[in-house]
């Protein structure tokens, strides 16, 4: 059988991602703040885009049609770019307020207030009560805790020997004010005797704030009772014995210092006054805030009013009179190709960006309709939520879904959360329904504040008072979701009332 070329003509499909569709794709997952980097890029690589200003109107002064319509719908430029008669398109007047609000993910009277704040609880949501948050009031410290201790060495000798082994000392000390390293280390490292690194220390420790420089919590809680001149021998015995006080072990506290009740109350209240971690009201910038992505608030009609905060999404145009400028100086074949590319580069960003506007809102209403008891109620009304159960809803896929609630937030009248805090796995009820897992730990923590000292409820009370209020789990259960919250077991908590309860 001899051998030869031969030529054939075959017809297959495949699926291809189009780089228009990675760029949706892309701008989907990305918050707010960050779809207005990309833009800032866009706007630097395509001549004929530029910001507009924003003029967002109130969602209780819209239509509800409106309130739904996108200028891009109907929009004659993406039929040419569509049909690839970039060419023939005319000047351009692109109005791109593309805010689609939807009100009907709930009926009845919100009568909550905003949220109040709980210091170290709910890392999740903030305490503003408003439509958006201020940065300025999340702002910290300009000056670090270094560059405030080095600050004032300088005044404290003029050895140059002892500065510069101070500044070392200071450079080895991290954000809560304690030295990383022994003295032992420090004179191996800098070749000196322990002497002078022990005076360096001591000029080191007696700066401001007090207690910083100290080598462990004793020492650090030892200085600012020098400073406040309670450092007596009662005290020192307090402090050198520091795990009997986290233990609640008060009577042989008492026997150890020698001292009544009363004088041990005023000692233990002298205790609580101070820092810990003194080098904490330093930073090292402003602290940054989480800006919302998606605002709601009740609506008029008892539903809920939702929109994206245009506040951090800028206003995409197409620039017309510097497009119809640039039309009539092209001559050339490849000017005019370079400019319906960059047109239609510009059609299909202000397209796709559209688009994520309408799927976030999308899926944010359904968020708002299967946890509405949340918004209505608190935490203790949320439900077992998935998003399988989101995206069969919709009618969308499950990755689309992901990829919406990845990296942005919330903001209602409860505080800012992130999209992904709506979605929990769920324990059993006795209703059949389930209940969310954010649900069962805000009854445990509810639960446990209401203890008193002579009445700590151990893990299978807990059970039992939890079934009382409909959650069927188990004794771990209850304990993985104690210690999921912060809170310590039976034992702990009873030291720990104890000691608060001396006064």
């Amino acid at each position: 059988m001899a051998l030869g070329p031969r030529l054939d003509l075959r017809q297959s499909q495949s699926l291809v991602m189009t780089p228009q569709l990675q760029q949706a794709i892309k701008l989907l997952a990305l918050s707010n703040l960050e779809v207005e980097t990309f833009i800032g890029e866009a706007i630097d690589a395509n001549p004929l885009l530029e910001i507009g200003e924003s003029s967002a109107p109130e969602p209780g002064d819209m239509a509800p049609e409106d309130l739904r319509r996108t200028h891009l719908e109907s929009s004659p430029v993406d039929q040419l770019v569509a049909e690839g008669r970039v060419a023939e398109d005319r000047p351009l007047d692109i109005d791109a307020s593309a805010l689609d609000r939807d009100r009907d993910t709930g009926d009845g009277d919100f009568g909550g207030s905003a949220l109040e704040l709980f210091s170290g609880r709910d890392s999740s949501s903030s305490g503003s009560g408003g439509e958006g948050i201020d940065i300025d009031e999340r702002g910290g410290s300009d000056e670090t805790l270094a560059e405030h201790l080095h600050a004032q060495i300088g005044a404290t000798t003029s050895d140059p020997q002892l500065l510069f082994v101070a500044r070392w000392l200071i450079d080895q000390i991290d954000e809560a004010g304690y030295l990383t390293i022994t003295v032992s280390e420090a004179c191996k490292a800098l070749g000196l005797s322990g002497m002078v690194v022990e005076r360096a220390l001591g000029m080191v420790q007696s700066l401001d704030p007090t207690g910083v420089g100290a080598r462990n919590l004793a020492e650090c809680i030892a200085l600012q009772a020098k400073e406040a001149d309670r450092y007596d021998p009662c005290m020192a015995r307090l402090i050198d014995n520091l795990e009997l006080v986290a233990r609640g072990d008060v009577a042989r506290l008492k026997r150890l210092c020698q001292v009544d009740d009363e004088d041990f109350a005023d000692m233990l209240a002298e205790l609580r006054s101070y820092n810990p971690r003194p080098g904490m009201g330093f930073g090292g910038g402003v602290a940054e805030a989480v800006a919302p992505d998606i605002l709601i608030r009740a609506g008029k009609t008892g539903g809920w009013d939702i929109a994206l905060n245009q506040a951090t999404l800028p206003r995409l145009i197409v620039n017309r009179s510097y497009y119809v400028k640039m039309r009539g100086a092209c001559m050339t074949k490849d000017a005019k190709a370079w400019l319906g590319e960059k047109l239609a580069d510009a059609n299909w960003l202000m397209k796709a960006l559209d688009q994520r506007q309408k799927t976030i809102l999308k899926v944010a209403a359904e968020i708002v309709k299967q946890q509405d008891g949340f918004f209505r109620s608190g935490v203790a009304h949320l439900r077992p939520l998935t998003l399988r159960t989101v995206a069969d809803a919709i009618s969308m896929h499950e990755s689309t879904v992901s990829r919406v609630t990845s990296n942005k937030y919330l903001h209602c009248d409860r505080g800012t959360f992130e999209l992904k805090y709506f979605f929990t796995s769920g324990v059993g009820s006795s209703d059949g329904e389930g209940a969310s897992a954010e649900a069962v730990k805000a009854a445990i923590r509810q639960l446990i504040d209401a203890e008193t000292p002579n009445a700590v409820l151990s893990d299978d009370a807990l059970v039992d008072l939890l079934k009382a209020k409909g959650f069927d789990l188990a004794r771990r259960t209850v304990a993985k979701y104690r210690e999921a919250i912060g809170l310590g077991s039976s034992v702990q908590r009873r030291r720990q009332k104890t000691l608060a309860g001396v006064r």
